[in-house]
């Protein structure tokens, strides 16, 4: 049996070489993915973002516990930060989520950014892509702790909750750019702690001078308590509502919206590949410092040699 045939089937220990693989941008497992897309498009993707430090990963445990008591197969994929000086990543977000290890209706797998901008890592959608193909109902992606441009995540998610929390400073600024756009859901955690309810406030005036979107749609803002499992119920219908509402139509302009920008990605991923795997680089280097070729004729050599 193909190694294709045994993620379609459900095997947790093929979905995790491929989604490997693919993370190591290995051709073949590329191949593979061209041959599980067909069989996508039926799990439900959540993206999970906001501020380091609000709670994400607790968050994100309490409702994979949620889905699991619907009867839910849940996917998560928590991604987390890569250092810019050793090339290293603790992947220490799942550490959060240990009471799901020995359960089989649960797979969670961490993600390194390798460098990535924008909250996830180039290799995140893949992965959704394969979780799907494995009968997945109920994708989590999990983003860096991220601030007002790092919002990728729309990629990726149908639906995108943006965690906040108080203390953080100036909640206008906190929330007024990136991040405001993005979300489908406000969730204001750790909401027992003070000033909790002018993040409300802030949030609700502003989404109120906004207005609906283009869609119809107007974000909701709920209330949790992370560490005590409060909210939780609120946070899983107000996600279920905006699905409702993409299931009514809305859904069609962002999917294409998504494959869009998934083009655009993978595109970014060959031209980045095709760069460093040139032949002449080196030499078009010592020709660009010695003045006699500009960077953009270089960059020009290297996309017409391929």
């Amino acid at each position: 049996m193909t190694r294709v045939a045994k993620v379609l089937a459900g095997s947790v220990r093929a979905a995790a070489q491929l989604m490997r693989d693919l993370d190591d941008g290995v051709p073949a497992a590329r191949l593979e993915l061209a041959r599980l897309h067909p069989h996508t498009g039926n799990a439900f993707v959540l993206g999970v973002t906001g501020n380091p430090g609000s709670g994400k990963s607790t968050l994100v445990d309490v409702l994979i516990a949620n889905y699991r008591a619907q009867g839910l197969r849940v996917g998560c994929l928590a991604v987390d930060p890569t250092s810019p000086f050793t090339g290293g990543a603790i992947l220490g977000d799942r550490v959060r989520m240990t009471r799901h290890a020995l359960d089989e209706g649960v797979f969670i797998r961490s993600v390194a950014t390798r460098g990535a901008l924008g909250g996830v890592s180039r290799s995140t959608a893949d992965m959704v892509h394969v979780l799907d193909a494995m009968g997945v109902d109920v994708v989590i992606v999990e983003t860096v702790g991220v601030g007002q441009a790092e919002v990728d995540i729309i990629r990726l998610a149908h639906t995108t909750a943006v965690v906040l929390v108080p203390g953080l400073g100036d909640d206008v600024q906190a929330i007024k750019a990136g991040l405001m756009e993005i979300a489908d859901v406000f969730v204001v955690n750790k909401s027992d702690s003070p000033g909790a309810h002018r993040v409300v406030k802030s949030l609700t005036m502003l989404r109120d001078l906004e207005g609906a979107r283009p869609d119809g749609w107007v974000p909701r803002v709920v209330e949790t308590v992370g560490t005590e499992g409060l909210g939780i119920d609120a946070l899983v219908a107000a996600v279920e509502s905006h699905r409702e509402h993409l299931a009514n139509g809305a859904g069609n302009p962002r999917a294409a919206a998504r494959a869009r920008l998934e083009i655009e990605a993978a595109a970014r991923v060959l031209v980045d590949e095709g760069i460093t795997a040139a032949g002449n680089l080196e030499a078009l280097v010592e020709r660009v410092v010695a003045r006699e070729l500009d960077p953009y004729s270089a960059a020009r050599e290297i996309l017409e040699s391929r």
